[in-house]
């Protein structure tokens, strides 16, 4: 197997990764929140009320709202879930299945081996947040239509404008999910149980939220690694407010940065034994 580190290595690992059909089951209850959301729409009589969200009241006078609306959804638990699964198949499932030794004797060190995992488990998270995405646009289209965007300060875009928009709120909200890949990664490298890890990150994700939402702890909000999420919405304001998203990119970055090196430093000293 001496050709397996490279390119083919990590292409012998997108392969596996979507080839199970847990996570192909996983991309395709992704798919139908939006599926969900914007038939449960249509089939109102009237348009969402007052007190609904704003994407969510926007829905009905531009289909692109369907997928800023199903990511809002999404980026609590579901999107989380997707990529907690990828993250804690990494290293921890290769153990559990005995394969781990054996990654080991291809001629490749476990810091590539950790980057080749890492970069499966980043591609993993864009592809999951992008099938919400696109489902939502697509379905979005076909029962509300498209043309110009009403943005949410309210400022009309046009239609390829709001396109660019979608994508590059998914991109950002991508982002994030692959900064919890790493912290993923960093679990998957404590245990040979895959679905502890999974376990692990998701309760992670939901303590960030949890924390984030009690003011006595202020504080630390800046720091949680779900805080600035939501600020994709900024992305659909006139003119862009850049200040949360370029945190929320600081903060994704940082954690991605210490929670790679924290698995590396584990799995570099760790005796592999399965």
């Amino acid at each position: 197997m001496p050709g397996r580190p490279g390119p083919r290595f990590l292409l012998s690992e997108l392969r596996l990764m979507f080839r199970r059909r847990r996570n192909l089951a996983g991309l395709v209850v992704l798919a139908a929140v939006p599926v969900f959301i914007s038939i449960a729409v249509r089939s109102q009589a009237s348009r969402p009320g007052r007190d609904a969200p704003d994407f969510f009241r926007s829905i009905t006078d531009n289909g692109l709202f369907v997928a800023l609306a199903a990511l809002t959804i999404e980026m609590g638990l579901f999107l989380p879930l997707a990529v907690a699964v990828f993250a804690g198949d990494a290293v921890a499932g290769e153990a559990n299945l005995g394969t781990l030794r054996y990654l080991l004797t291809v001629p490749v060190s476990r810091l590539r081996l950790l980057a080749v995992k890492y970069a499966a488990i980043t591609i993993g998270a864009f592809v999951a947040t992008f099938t919400v995405a696109v489902t939502g646009v697509l379905m979005g289209l076909l029962l509300f239509g498209g043309g110009s965007m009403t943005l949410l300060s309210g400022t009309q875009v046009g239609f390829a404008e709001g396109v660019a928009r979608v994508a590059l709120a998914t991109a950002y909200l991508a982002c994030g999910m692959a900064s919890l890949g790493a912290v993923g990664l960093f679990i998957s490298t404590l245990t040979e149980q895959p679905i502890a890890a999974t376990i692990a990150l998701v309760v992670f994700s939901t303590a960030s939220f949890i924390l984030d939402s009690i003011p006595q702890v202020d504080w630390i909000h800046p720091y949680l690694i779900t805080h600035n999420w939501p600020a994709f919405g900024d992305l659909f304001r006139d003119p862009i407010i850049w200040n949360g998203v370029a945190h929320g990119l600081y903060v994704a970055a940082a954690y991605a940065v210490i929670f790679f090196l924290a698995a590396w430093a584990r799995f570099a000293g760790k005796d592999v034994t399965s």
